[in-house]
């Protein structure tokens, strides 16, 4: 089986299992809410296990595969900063590079360890179907956050968790506090996305492209040709947009304010 080929099936594993537990899960036994979830992680690890093997069986220079599924975007043409005009296409497409390959088995790894023992840690809860459904829309947007072969993907992704940590931190909505925490959380990531969002169009507009090969050759061209520098205002402005988008998600200073008040959703 040519694993590298079906990378595009290790998101889609904790989506069907978020699709089943979301719509038919109310009326299933737990028993069964908990096998759907943690078997659709754990197809997930054993695709991206399979996919990283056959990666590594490749000549280094050639350690990264694209799986396109087909053209997400055509918004027609937008001027750069380098002077003609670029196309706004972007498809939905997949990549597995070195660099992703350690994230899919780390998240797909992880992940599943923690939905086996939240079948037990949540048993007795009420909803167990919906925090097993939002626990695969995580992985669902975690996946295709590490695999998205360009930066909208990726923006995708990162969307899809901020919207998973509002409603798993707002598990207990019928207290006020989880209430107010978990639109805590999702006001505070919004101000660290509108850096991402500004980095991202930044980007599209100096390079006329989102996708992630693209970029970094036309990165690394500049720099070796001396047309860029890494000096220059642009790049530190995509920068430090990138950055802020970073701090937000990860709760650092001065976007860490949510997180103390996460402890409202389902924790020790």
């Amino acid at each position: 089986m040519n694993f590298l080929d079906l990378i595009w099936l290790i998101p889609l594993f904790p989506a069907i299992g978020f699709v089943i537990n979301g719509i038919i899960g109310k009326r299933l036994p737990k028993t069964v809410i908990g096998i759907i979830a943690s078997g659709a992680v754990l197809l997930s690890f054993i695709f991206a296990a399979g996919a990283v093997l056959q990666l590594l069986q490749l000549d280094p220079a050639q350690r990264s595969h694209t799986v396109k599924l087909y053209e997400w975007i055509n918004a027609g043409g937008v001027r750069t900063t380098e002077g003609p005009v670029a196309r706004f296409i972007v498809d939905w497409a997949f990549l597995l590079d070195p660099l992703s390959s350690v994230m899919v088995l780390v998240v797909t790894g992880i992940g599943f360890l923690i939905h086996v023992y939240s079948t037990g840690y949540m048993h007795e809860e009420d909803g167990f179907y919906r925090f097993f459904a939002y626990l695969n829309l995580f992985m669902f947007s975690m996946l295709t956050l590490i695999l998205g072969s360009n930066y909208l993907m990726m923006f995708i992704g990162w969307e899809g968790v901020g919207l998973c940590s509002y409603l798993l931190i707002g598990y207990y909505f019928h207290k006020r506090s989880a209430g107010d925490a978990s639109k805590k959380a999702f006001i505070v990531n919004r101000v660290g996305d509108w850096g991402l969002s500004i980095g991202i169009m930044l980007i599209f507009l100096t390079f006329g492209s989102l996708n992630f090969q693209t970029v970094g050759e036309k990165v690394r061209e500049g720099v070796i040709s001396g047309a860029f520098h890494v000096s220059d205002p642009i790049f530190i402005i995509i920068a430090i947009a990138l950055f802020v988008g970073a701090t937000g998600k990860s709760a650092q200073i001065p976007l860490y304010v949510w997180l103390p008040d996460a402890m409202e959703g389902p924790t020790l």
